[in-house]
């Protein structure tokens, strides 16, 4: 098959899972043209199948802003004709999606399919809002197939879109090896070291909550010594390191900024912090979970379906900096513990979110709407 892919550039979930999708399928075989406006982050080098096509942003004195949307359809347009596309997939509602149905029909003669995938807050946030909320729902109408990436998720689309069609459940994915080859997690010398490491990975927006990491690392670094390793970047930056030198820690806090690849900093961490306001799935903890490293994260959205309560990480409610922190102690505290959730953390990732499973999912889909 021939299959465009449209996603965010940027190192948040939906554009790491869409990139590491696009690979995946090429090494199937397939043909993949990857559409964006910058060369996706974890898109370094491309390799044999695949190709980027860069959306070109322009001024014009009479345009206020610039209509990306509009430029972004054409370019589908044209990288369909290019290629010979079969499918087109949006990975976010808003602006990919919809753009890809106005593709669609600029390339009538092709029959091209679009595959929309939702990720979290393209329907919570971004596509709920009143703006753009029609175009969501016809978005989502319209495609010739809708993925989500949690039962969460898509019980949450049901109920904030008055859409009649059937959403089908594909999981984020990761690949064990990779993760066992780029980390060296739970071997005794790990067990063994004084200093426990505190991680956070995000891009930093306020759903994050970013201050309650800090509070919760404040907290656990005041009954044994820890470090925080921030990995990331984003607008609430700022506020985690006023937070951490009002706090007296900032001088144990480090902030390394965004990198490609996580696994090998994870190797480094003995346990990963996730206290959102919603997420739809949690790739991060997935990721982490897949390098031996278990999860303190909320219990919101479709984090549940990822981190096992009680035997790859703990579950609390938002914003409950003391029992995150309770977990926190208990499992850094108790090596034994530890080393037994992250075993069954590593066990648990490669069992439900290998790709080797998830990606014949997409294909599978993607055969079903090209039948029709």
């Amino acid at each position: 098959m021939r299959i465009g892919i449209c996603c965010y550039p940027t190192h948040g979930g939906s554009g790491v899972v869409a990139t590491e999708l696009g690979k995946h399928l090429a090494e199937r075989k397939h043909e993949v043209a990857f559409i964006s406006y910058a060369a996706p982050l974890r898109l370094t080098e491309l390799p044999p199948r695949v190709s980027f096509h860069e959306v070109e942003i322009e001024q014009y004195p009479l345009l206020k802003h610039f209509p990306y949307t509009l430029a972004l359809a054409s370019k589908m347009a044209e990288v369909a004709r290019l290629k010979e596309l079969d499918i087109l997939h949006a990975h976010y509602a808003i602006p990919f999606g919809a753009a890809a149905l106005l593709a669609k029909q600029i390339v009538a003669e092709r029959d091209l399919k679009v595959v929309l995938t939702l990720h979290g807050t393209d329907i919570t946030l971004v596509g709920n809002n009143a703006s753009f909320k029609p175009v969501t729902t016809m978005t989502i109408q319209s495609a010739d197939a809708v993925t989500v990436v949690s039962n969460w998720l898509k019980d949450e689309t049901l109920r904030q879109f008055p859409v009649e069609r059937e959403l089908s459940v594909v999981y984020n994915f990761i690949d064990p090896e990779r993760h066992q080859l780029e980390t060296c997690h739970c071997i005794p010398d790990c067990t063994r070291r004084t200093q426990k490491t505190l991680m956070h990975i995000s891009n930093y927006r306020p759903v994050k909550r970013v201050r309650d990491v800090v509070a919760t690392f404040a907290e656990v670094s005041a009954v044994l010594d820890a470090r925080l390793i921030l990995v990331g970047d984003g607008p609430e930056i700022p506020v985690a390191r006023e937070l951490a030198e009002e706090l007296g820690v900032l001088e144990r806090v480090t902030f390394v900024g965004v990198v490609d690849r996580v696994a090998p900093l994870l190797a480094a961490a003995d346990l990963l912090l996730l206290p959102s306001s919603t997420e739809s799935f949690g790739l991060v903890a997935l990721e982490a979970m897949a390098s031996g490293v278990p999860v303190i994260a909320s219990d919101i959205g479709g984090i549940p379906e990822v981190v096992r309560h009680g035997s790859t990480g703990y579950l609390a409610p938002v914003g409950d900096v003391r029992q995150m922190t309770e977990h926190a102690v208990r499992l850094l505290q108790d090596n034994d513990l530890r080393r037994h959730f992250c075993e069954a953390a590593k066990a648990a990732a490669a069992e439900a979110f290998d790709y080797r499973n998830l990606v014949p999912q997409y294909e599978a889909i993607y055969r079903s709407v090209l039948d029709t």
